[in-house]
């Protein structure tokens, strides 16, 4: 019996030492590398990175690199150059696209285009999956097991690790209870905790829903400035509480609570993208300024969850299709898309306006 981490279990490693500045190596058949999350990276640590010599390298997504004017000669991201004189200042800036309306001259840039971008595609997935800005300051090693071992730094198998981070964690019944609601005195809480050491998910559970028939079933995503402070930007609380609301009323449902905040990308990331919808953008085009995409939510937490409980069909209420279509290729059983319209004022009408025409929800 073996006391050694898994991948699984490594990988959970590697994201709490890039939250807090630490840097992780990569190793494999692309060669070795050592990363770090360019939004947490310290100024002793960029110091000593500096004085190692070697050239470094920014890796940011297509996303963020559209934005730079930056060519992403790899398709999906774009490695940057690190100019020989440019402070730890010059890289977040190039990082976090909060003063770009103020200093929107950044370039020009030199991205590179030979050579493999393999592992610099896993330093970007990694450092999403941490909650992190999508971009790491990547530095080629010569020797990356001897250079862990001297600095004491996570080592990470390259190959294992890109697996991993695709690959659908496997979710755990942890426990149920009852908890009598103002919806309904007939509640019940089951708690589900994932593998890979993610934030642990609910299903509230209404009345005794029959397995052998469609379930009245809400898939939502936890929204922390909606569902608790009654955020106006967005229609998230209306939705839950109408959702509950209309499972009470019918005697039984299921409600999918997931803790993917900000649509997959965080609370911090969340609020930095409402700072750049007060300068004028989107939903969508804040998300592909900070480099994240339209929608960085994982559903098939939702039908695992659904499948655990022992539940195949469902009636949905969503007004996205695109759960619908979901739902669908995980092999549940959409049997009728029930409306959800609750929740329009004049702070969210653009919001809703932009869920409608840029993510096809039918409002």
């Amino acid at each position: 019996m073996s006391l050694r981490p898994d991948m699984t279990q490594m990988l959970a490693r590697a994201r709490g030492d890039l939250r807090m500045g630490v840097p992780v190596v990569l190793s494999g058949r692309d060669g070795s590398v050592l990363i770090a999350a360019a939004e947490t990276l310290h100024a002793d640590s960029y110091t000593a990175l500096r004085r190692l010599g070697l050239p470094l390298v920014l890796a940011v997504t297509n996303w963020r690199a559209s934005t730079l004017k930056a060519r992403a000669y790899d398709g999906d991201l774009a490695r940057i150059a690190v100019p020989d004189d440019a402070a730890l200042g010059w890289l977040l800036a190039v990082t976090d696209p909060a003063d770009d309306l103020r200093s929107p001259m950044k370039g020009p840039f030199r991205t590179l285009r030979d050579g493999s971008a393999t592992l610099h595609r896993i330093a970007l997935t990694l450092a999403k999956s941490a909650r992190l800005l999508p971009a790491a300051l990547v530095v080629a090693l010569p020797d990356g097991a001897g250079f862990a071992a001297e600095h004491d730094l996570t080592l990470l198998d390259a190959d294992a690790a890109a697996a991993a981070l695709t690959a659908f964690s496997p979710l755990n019944k942890v426990v149920d209870a009852r908890l009598p609601l103002a919806v309904s005195e007939a509640g019940r809480l089951h708690v589900f905790r994932p593998d890979d050491g993610g934030e642990e998910h609910y299903a509230i559970q209404i009345g005794t829903p029959h397995r052998d028939r469609p379930v009245l079933c809400r898939l939502h995503s936890a929204c922390f400035t909606g569902d608790l402070l009654g955020s106006l930007k967005c229609d998230c609380g209306p939705q839950l509480r109408g959702a509950l609301a209309q499972m009470g009323t019918e005697g039984s449902g299921i409600l999918l609570y997931l803790n993917q905040e900000g649509r997959g990308i965080g609370l911090a990331n969340k609020m930095r993208a409402y700072s750049l919808q007060d300068q004028g953008f989107d939903t969508v085009e804040a998300n592909h300024r900070l480099g994240f995409e339209d929608d960085e939510r994982d559903f098939r937490i939702g039908t695992a969850i659904l499948s655990a409980l022992g539940f195949s069909a469902v009636r949905l209420l969503t007004n996205n299709p695109a759960k619908v279509a979901m739902m669908e290729s995980q092999g549940i059983t959409v049997t009728e898309r029930v409306p959800l319209k609750v929740g329009l004022n004049p702070h969210n009408s653009g919001y809703l306006r932009t869920k409608a025409d840029k993510s096809g929800h039918l409002l």
